[in-house]
């Protein structure tokens, strides 16, 4: 499984749209986890999703697409629906913190990872249990072991060299990789084992 991480857009909303089409296009990642503090995600998935299917691309417009196209299209046109919503619905796979805390947990492989928008509200219990630190405010990328922890930061979109960031278990070991905006990847790192344990969501 490869898990995405995007950095705070900061009013970039087209290099956030880039990087997160690059996450799912180019990484191939199961999901992709927003690490900013507004509403930026949300804005970039609708006019992405409005370039898609039309003005009202939510799941209740769909039966209207539907039926527009089952009764008069053709062939390809019935084909070239079925295309654009299953990429309308692979955007589910684009993720916000949630909206109180700015915080979640995920299991990689047995380890702990605290995902969160500000490493400053970190608490002691954040740092004993947990082996990775993700977090996405701050000026720069991040992958940095202190101790038997890593601190991990994508760095804000459109920062040099920074902007994604892919967590994957695909292979025998866990690694990282930072990616800028262009898709180009800047720094890579080994974390260790992947302890024959799938990446999965906790809350």
């Amino acid at each position: 499984m490869r898990l995405g991480l995007l950095g705070p857009a900061q009013g970039n909303l087209d290099g956030l749209g880039r990087t997160a089409e690059r996450m799912l296009n180019g990484a191939k990642v199961t999901r992709a986890v927003y690490l900013g503090a507004d509403k930026a995600l949300e804005q970039v998935v609708h006019v992405w999703a409005e370039s898609l299917v039309g003005r009202d691309p939510s799941d209740e417009g769909l039966w209207e697409r539907a039926l527009v196209v089952v009764a008069g299209g053709s062939p390809a046109q019935i084909d070239a629906f079925s295309r654009s919503e299953r990429a309308r619905r692979r955007l589910r796979a684009l993720e916000q913190l949630p909206e109180r805390q700015l915080r979640t947990a995920e299991m990689l492989g047995e380890r702990l990872a605290v995902v969160l928008y500000d490493k400053a509200k970190l608490s002691e219990e954040d740092i004993y249990s947990a082996t990775f630190l993700i977090y996405g405010k701050g000026d720069a990328p991040l992958i940095r072991k202190i101790g038997p922890r890593w601190f991990l930061s994508p760095g804000p979109v459109g920062c040099p060299g920074g902007g994604g960031l892919v967590l994957d278990d695909t292979g025998d070991e866990l690694t990282a990789a930072i990616h800028d905006v262009e898709g180009h990847t800047t720094m890579t790192e080994k974390l260790g084992s992947r302890q024959a344990v799938k990446m999965r969501v906790k809350g």
